[in-house]
């Protein structure tokens, strides 16, 4: 009897955002190629972020990470930015340069392209106080989203929540 789910390819689901092990050592050079400070952050062994400073522009940070050691960066005022394109950076194998030292493989980290409402959001909190912004005459939606904090718990789990969905890292 044919079976249709034996039949499908089994997909795997997405490794949780947080790291898993430090099995497997790899070599890697964070390049800023943005014109803002990049923020590092590892996700731990439960998920929760870890501070490795800020990267000015076009500077690196070089470091030994591990494969499934998950980093994100965001912007010295919580700005999301990319790393090589994606949210979520996940480190890739170690390769080997000639008499078997490790190669430090680039990994640039990048400013999005902004929708137009993330940057107004970005342009206002940057020139109107806290305590000034529900004297704005804008809709209350907006109001909302510029009282709040960037939070970057909350993005993280925003993401995993998306990759549970999209089954994709």
């Amino acid at each position: 009897m044919f079976s249709h789910s034996s039949a499908m390819a089994k997909q795997e689901a997405p490794a949780p955002l947080k790291s898993l092990n430090s099995d497997n050592p790899t070599y890697i050079t964070f390049i800023n190629k943005s014109s803002r400070n990049a923020e590092a952050w590892w996700l731990d062994f439960e998920g929760k972020p870890v501070s490795y400073g800020a990267i000015q522009p076009r500077r690196s940070l070089q470091m030994k990470t591990f494969l499934t050691h998950p980093w994100i960066f965001r912007a010295s005022d919580g700005a999301k930015m990319l790393v090589n394109l994606s949210e979520v950076y996940f480190p890739t194998p170690v390769q080997y340069e000639g008499f078997g030292y490790p190669r430090y493989q680039p990994v640039y980290v990048t400013a999005p392209v902004y929708s137009l409402q993330e940057y107004c959001i970005r342009l206002i909190r940057s020139m109107v106080r806290k305590e000034d912004i529900c004297k704005l005459e804008i809709p209350e939606g907006l109001r909302k989203e510029l009282s709040r904090d960037p939070d970057l718990l909350r993005d993280i789990q925003i993401l995993d929540a998306k990759r549970a969905i999209n089954g994709s890292n």
